[in-house]
């Protein structure tokens, strides 16, 4: 039996503007999961990739080595992509003295190519993240306006019908106010996912800060972080903004 207070019943009964708002909120819940799940799943294999960047590839015995450790091709390794570029970065300077970049030193020209290196993944991690931000945003007041519209329809027809018992009043009022339910079911997975997210993407970094500067230290001195043949202190430039 059919639910005169349901969500069929609001489907049937509510105009084009209501069927609008109900599908613009569809649209953006199914957006926001899909865009939660592709993230989720990407950094499921980052941290994969993190652990044989920890754990393979400073085992190796050449860099190249080391390298198709990670990943065969940088497109789907963001760690190989830093170590691919800042190989190359040393391998550059190396071969062009003369170049205006010749006036940097090594560890400034390599450490300028990883921070670029990084801020190329951080756009790739942060690309979507948008779409969450919008949804949970908006939609509470999507929904919101499809409340208010659907109270306003509803009192039209009491009007125009002349009967205001509470049995006319309580379907059309209620059936309304699941649009604004509707807002807060899309909008808070999208916050709660914009959230989870964004601490996973800093942890991500974190990972590739860490690899970033062993992979300098070895580039410069030829061992990683804190040790340099004998285990003496390497200092390392920082690659965050502002610290070069």
């Amino acid at each position: 039996m059919n639910n005169p207070y349901g969500i069929a019943n609001l489907w049937q009964q509510g105009d084009s503007i209501t069927r609008a708002v109900a599908i613009v909120l569809l649209i953006m819940s199914i957006l926001s999961w899909y865009v939660m799940v592709i993230k989720a799943w990407n950094l499921m294999r980052l941290r994969r990739q993190a652990a044989v960047a920890n754990e393979k590839f400073w085992h190796s015995k050449s860099l190249e080595e080391g390298m198709n450790l990670l990943a065969p091709d940088r497109h789907s390794n963001p760690f190989r992509a830093l170590a691919e570029d800042g190989a190359n970065a040393a391998m550059h300077h190396a071969m062009s003295k003369e170049d205006l970049h010749g006036a940097l030193n090594l560890s400034e020209w390599v450490t300028s190519c990883l921070r670029r290196s990084i801020e190329n993944v951080t756009g790739k991690l942060q690309s979507g993240l948008q779409v969450l931000a919008s949804v949970g945003s908006t939609a509470p007041f999507v929904g919101l306006f499809g409340t208010v519209w659907g109270i306003y329809h509803a009192l039209v027809g009491i009007g125009v019908s002349g009967q205001a018992s509470i049995d006319r009043v309580a379907g059309p009022v209620g059936e309304a106010l699941i649009m604004t339910a509707f807002g807060l079911v899309v909008a808070i997975p999208a916050v709660l996912g914009y959230n989870a997210l964004t601490r996973s993407n800093k942890a991500m970094l974190s990972h590739l800060n860490n690899f970033a500067h062993d992979l300098h230290a070895y580039l410069i001195t030829g061992g990683r972080v804190g040790q340099n043949g004998g285990g003496q202190t390497v200092n390392v430039v920082s690659l965050r903004k502002g610290e070069a």
